[in-house]
């Protein structure tokens, strides 16, 4: 009865689910949760080989995957990744962006190329994939968009200026997206992580940095990719999620509560 109950809930049987950024950490962990949870994902990601090692790891659990390069700051890379996914499962039912990059560097050196470029795959790419897929899904009768933000979106941290602004930007975004499109079966919600250390941000975590995170999160630990995937299908299910749309939802440790 439990068993029955939840899945009807939180399950995905018979759903795609694209997932840009899926080759890394933490979009494997959701690839991961969002195919147990019956869905067939969609690996995207700009490197093969990263892409066919993440798929690797989902065969033994028994989900069902492919997988489609893209390039996130090109509109017609972006157009190709739908059109492959669609001939795969004739359909997407939800998007999930969390294709990200970061670079930490004090104000006063802050490249403006550099912030083009963290702007263009953070914030940029992520508006241009919202605008492709929610076209296929106006004509599919709905769908979800997940869009991971981070605790960046809700307050500044020290040496992460772009990518900070870029993260606050997804949350606007996010909302903009699921106001306008509401009527039309489309919802559109966030995540915002607070300290998963991935391979893109371990640069940046020198001692004192690490020492401040600590102080500033109640839970006194990092996240693990894995303890997304609750939040994550429950933003994306079409029953437990039904009447959630516009929503940034921290999962943090209690970081953006502190005020250390």
């Amino acid at each position: 009865m439990t068993e029955k109950y939840l899945k009807g809930l939180f399950g995905m049987d018979g759903e795609v689910s694209v997932i840009v950024g899926g080759a890394g950490e933490l979009g494997g962990a959701l690839a991961a949760g969002i195919g147990q949870a019956g869905a067939h994902v969609v690996i995207a990601d700009m490197n093969e080989d990263a892409c066919k090692a993440r798929l690797e790891t989902l065969k033994p659990l028994g989900i069902r995957a492919s997988y489609c390069t893209v390039n996130i700051t090109e509109r017609q890379s972006i157009k190709n990744l739908l059109a492959e996914s669609l001939k795969i499962t004739g359909k997407v039912d939800s998007l999930v962006n969390c294709a990200g990059i970061n670079v930490g560097t004090p104000f006063l050196e802050v490249d403006p190329a550099t912030w083009d470029k963290i702007f263009a795959v953070n914030l940029k790419g992520m508006m241009e994939a919202c605008q492709v897929f929610i076209e296929s899904m106006l004509n599919n009768g709905g769908g979800a968009i997940l869009n991971i933000g981070s605790v960046n979106s809700d307050r500044p941290l020290s040496r992460v200026f772009a990518y900070a602004a870029s993260k606050a930007g997804v949350v606007n975004l996010t909302q903009n997206i699921a106001q306008e499109f509401a009527e039309k079966n489309i919802r559109a919600n966030s995540i915002c992580p607070g300290f998963f250390p991935a391979e893109q941000n371990r640069k940046i975590l020198d001692a004192k940095r690490v020492e401040n995170i600590m102080n500033g999160t109640p839970m006194r630990r990092y996240g693990t990719p894995d303890e997304l995937t609750g939040a994550a299908l429950l933003l994306l299910s079409k029953k437990a999620g039904s009447y959630i749309t516009g929503s940034a939802v921290y999962v943090d440790g209690g970081f953006t509560c502190s005020w250390f």
